[in-house]
């Protein structure tokens, strides 16, 4: 897996949760240890939707418009496979 399948998991499954704003997912992605800026974040929440894995809204927020994201039927699809993947990856790795 690529970072960057990290980072889309970790997405997905905050998203299968309830919405999310950019500025949630680096401050959640913050508490695993990952160092994302907008720069890393944004692009990839794009992209995201772009594939059909997110679908996009804009919210005003204590006086601010944001994006808010939420998880698609493909999205929801593409995350639980991810973690069939990582599953098995995990057990592989931590079977002694």
């Amino acid at each position: 897996m690529k970072y960057r399948d990290f980072l889309t998991l970790h997405v997905l499954h905050h998203a299968n949760e309830g919405p999310v704003t950019g500025s949630f997912m680096m401050e959640e992605l913050r508490r695993h240890g990952y160092r994302v800026s907008p720069g890393t974040i944004y692009p990839l929440l794009h992209s995201l939707e772009g594939k059909g894995l997110l679908k996009g809204h804009r919210e005003v927020r204590n006086g601010r418009r944001v994006r808010i994201y939420e998880i698609t039927e493909r999205g929801k699809k593409v995350l639980e496979e991810g973690r069939k993947k990582l599953r098995e990856l995990c057990k592989e790795l931590l079977e002694e």
